[in-house]
């Protein structure tokens, strides 16, 4: 893909004008803008034919696209995402998005508050939101197996918030209560306060150093508790997703593509695997188009941000999603003011 920085400053004034002109009028009204619309808006009194010249060289850039014969432009990936990258104005969040997304906190425990956000996000963009829920990230206190059959135990992790969480999971064969204390006592004893996620890497590298000193049987119970605690298949319950409904409102005429996108927000446990990408960068990030694998063929946007806990550690992310011709320069303010609000307060309820 070319380097849309470049060609943005390659342009000279007139082009930068036609192309942010195209670009807008096509966000604002999701129709293709023509040379006679431009003359009619550009700082610079033009004829229509030079604005055509102009378009036909933006177009011969890769900028714009003509969906039809003498239809006007269009732009394509990669014009939006220059303009996204170069031209876009974020401003503010409106006084009124505020009060909305600000009325969710109230009094409410963690998960009524994370669907009230999700519900409130699209309703205030008209898209489809996604939220996706905190993981339990406070210092373990804890760990015990506790035999369930031949071919089932749990193990319980007790955090040192007062939460417990029990999980039930298949052992490997051959299992006794006591290769499962020795398997407990060893996690334990590499615990120390770490949260899970920690302790995870912790076990990685300890049990490769100290192989020696622990069981087989035990080696093989730790491994599995790493499978369990990676929860598998898990993920999509961790996200929320709300507004669907908008998305044909959006874009009633492009039923195929509106399916598409219906079918991939089915399989929630991709898209919180893809939105776990976010926790790995702070700030708002915009997916166009095909940059967004998960929905390449439904040919949309994904506007999302990650959130933080008190300690500046991510736990989850908020997005939307919809059309291309999304209005960024709104959304982009809302997504970020929305994630840094559930940040604090999911801090406040001691989640985080």
């Amino acid at each position: 893909m070319a380097d849309t920085r470049q060609l943005l400053t390659e342009m000279n004034d007139r082009s930068r004008e036609v192309f942010r002109r195209v670009v807008e009028g096509y966000l604002d009204s999701g129709e293709p803008v023509g040379s006679r619309t431009l003359t009619r808006v550009m700082n610079e009194k033009i004829s229509a034919a030079t604005v055509r010249n102009v378009m036909q060289d933006l177009e011969h850039l890769g900028l714009l696209d003509s969906p039809h014969v003498s239809a006007g432009r269009v732009p394509t990936q990669l014009g939006l995402r220059m303009f996204v990258d170069g031209i876009l104005q974020v401003g503010q969040i409106a006084p009124e998005d505020r009060e909305r997304i600000d009325a969710t906190g109230s009094d409410a425990d963690v998960a009524t508050l994370l669907d009230r956000v999700g519900k409130t996000l699209s309703g205030i963009t008209r898209g489809a939101s996604l939220v996706l829920t905190p993981k339990h990230e406070a210092p373990i206190r804890h760990i015990e197996f506790v035999s369930l059959g031949a071919d089932r135990a749990l193990v319980v992790l007790v955090f040192a918030d007062g939460q417990v969480e029990n999980r039930v999971f298949a052992p490997p064969p051959g299992q006794t209560a006591s290769s499962m204390r020795e398997a407990a006592n060893f996690l334990n004893a590499l615990a120390g306060g770490r949260t899970l996620t920690e302790l995870r890497q912790t076990i990685v590298q300890d049990m490769a150093r100290r192989r020696q000193e622990i069981d087989g049987l035990a080696q093989a119970l730790v491994d599995a508790g790493l499978a369990v605690w990676e929860n598998p298949g898990k993920q999509s319950e961790r996200l929320l997703v709300s507004g669907q409904a908008n998305l044909l409102e959006a874009d009633a005429r492009d039923v195929d593509r509106i399916r598409s996108l219906f079918e991939d927000l089915e399989r929630k446990r991709d898209i919180a695997e893809y939105l776990h990408l976010t926790e790995t960068g702070d700030g708002v990030r915009i997916f166009i188009g095909s940059e967004n694998t998960l929905f390449s063929l439904s040919g949309s946007s994904l506007v999302v941000s990650p959130y933080m806990n008190a300690d500046r550690k991510i736990i989850g992310a908020v997005g939307v999603i919809g059309p291309t011709r999304l209005n960024y320069g709104r959304i982009v303010p809302i997504v970020d003011y929305t994630a840094h609000l559930v940040g604090r307060l999911v801090s406040e309820r001691g989640k985080g």
